[in-house]
C-alpha cells in the first residue's frame, strides 16, 4: 500500500482553473473524501491522480514516487465508477479476471484471487452470471472485486453508489467503508454527497472552483468550518449574529425549542417536517431578529409543534462556531 501526495498541482483549461494549486497528503491506508458541488473540480483531480490527465503545474507523488508523468498503467491503481463500466458479454468471473489477464496473471492463481475478491465483496455463487442478470447493487460490488483483485496501491472511486437508491446506497457505504478497512489500502472518493462524505471519512477536502477550502476530519469539518462556503455545503447553517459584529454558525441538532417561557428567544414554526425519529422545524425568529430564518432538528417524543405555534428557541454559547 502507498501514500499520496500533492504538491501545488493544478489544471487549466485555457482561463478556467478546473485545479488550482491543491496540496494533499494522503496517508498510507487512509480513507479520504474529496467533496464539493459540480464543477468543484473533484472528477479532475481524481484523473490527474490516476493518471488519466496530466497537471498543468505541480507533482503527484505514491509511495514517494513521483508519478507526475507516469501512464495510468504503471500506478497500479484500481479505479471504480459510478457507471460500473463492467462488460456485458463477459460473466461476473470473466470480468474480475479480466485486470489480472493484462498484467500476465492467469491459471489456478487468477482464478483464486478472483474468487477471493468475489468472496470479499459477498458475491460467492454468482460467478457465471452475467452483469445484466445482477441488480445495481451487484453490479457495483462485481466493480469493486474487478478494482481490487490485483491488490492495487490505491483505489479510486468517482461517485461509486451514485446511481443507487438511497436504502441501497447506505447499505453499501457501511460494505465500502469494512472493505477498505479489511484491505487497509489507500483509498480516496470523490462525491457530492455530503452525508456519504461524513459518514465514510477519515478526513474530507472540501473544494470550491478548483481550490481547497478545508481539509479536516469529518466532525471538525461539520463543527467547525473553515469559512462560509464549507458552512452551507456541510449541511444545512444558521447563521447568527455574535457581540462583535461577526457571524456564527449554529446547526439545527444543537438548536433547543420549547414552551414558550423557557428562553429569552421567541420564534414561530414556519413548517414542521416529520422524519421519523427527528422533527425538523423551520422557524421565524422574534426578539428584535426581524422574522429572520433558522431551522431545528429534534427528537419526536409524541408531539410536535405545530405551523404557526410560538416556541422559546435557545442553544448554548459552546456550539457558536464563528466563520
Amino acid at each position: 500500500m502507498s501514500d499520496i501526495r500533492l504538491e501545488g498541482v493544478s489544471k487549466r483549461y485555457g482561463p478556467v482553473a478546473a485545479a488550482d494549486d491543491v496540496d494533499l497528503a494522503v496517508a498510507q491506508g487512509e480513507f479520504v473524501t474529496i467533496l464539493g458541488p459540480s464543477g468543484s473540480g473533484k472528477t479532475t483531480l481524481l484523473s490527474l491522480i490516476a493518471g488519466l490527465n496530466r497537471p498543468t503545474a505541480g507533482r503527484i507523488f505514491i509511495g514517494g514516487r513521483d508519478v507526475t508523468d507516469a501512464p495510468a498503467q504503471e500506478r497500479n491503481i484500481g479505479l471504480v465508477f459510478q457507471s460500473y463500466a463492467l462488460f456485458p458479454h463477459m460473466t461476473v468471473l470473466e470480468n474480475v479476471l479480466f485486470p489480472l489477464g493484462v498484467r500476465k496473471i492467469g491459471g489456478a492463481v487468477a482464478r483464486s484471487q478472483a474468487l477471493d475478491a468475489l468472496k470479499l465483496v459477498r458475491l460467492e455463487g454468482l460467478e457465471d452470471r452475467r452483469p445484466s442478470q445482477l441488480s445495481g447493487g451487484q453490479q457495483q460490488r462485481v466493480a469493486l472485486a474487478r478494482a481490487i483483485v490485483f491488490k492495487p496501491d490505491i483505489l479510486l472511486l468517482d461517485e461509486p453508489l451514485g446511481a443507487l437508491d438511497r436504502k441501497l446506497r447506505e447499505e453499501l457505504q457501511v460494505e465500502l467503508k469494512q472493505l477498505q478497512r479489511t484491505l487497509g489500502v489507500t483509498t480516496i472518493l470523490v462525491t457530492h454527497d455530503q452525508e456519504e462524505a461524513l459518514s465514510l471519512s477519515d478526513r474530507i477536502m472540501v473544494l470550491d472552483k478548483g481550490r481547497t477550502q478545508q481539509v479536516a476530519a469529518p466532525a471538525e469539518a461539520y463543527l467547525k468550518p473553515a469559512n462560509r462556503f464549507v458552512a452551507e455545503f456541510l449541511g444545512i447553517a444558521n447563521f447568527v449574529g455574535l457581540e462583535d459584529g461577526r457571524t456564527g454558525l449554529v446547526r439545527p441538532e444543537r438548536v433547543r425549542i420549547g414552551a414558550i417561557g423557557t428562553a429569552a428567544k421567541t420564534a414561530r414554526v414556519v413548517e414542521a417536517i416529520y422524519l421519523g425519529q427527528m422533527v425538523r422545524y423551520h422557524l421565524a425568529l422574534e426578539n428584535g431578529a426581524a422574522g429572520a430564518p433558522m431551522v431545528a432538528a429534534v427528537p419526536f417524543v409524541g408531539r410536535a409543534f405545530a405551523t404557526g405555534e410560538r416556541v422559546a428557541v435557545s442553544w448554548e454559547a459552546a456550539d457558536i462556531w464563528p466563520v
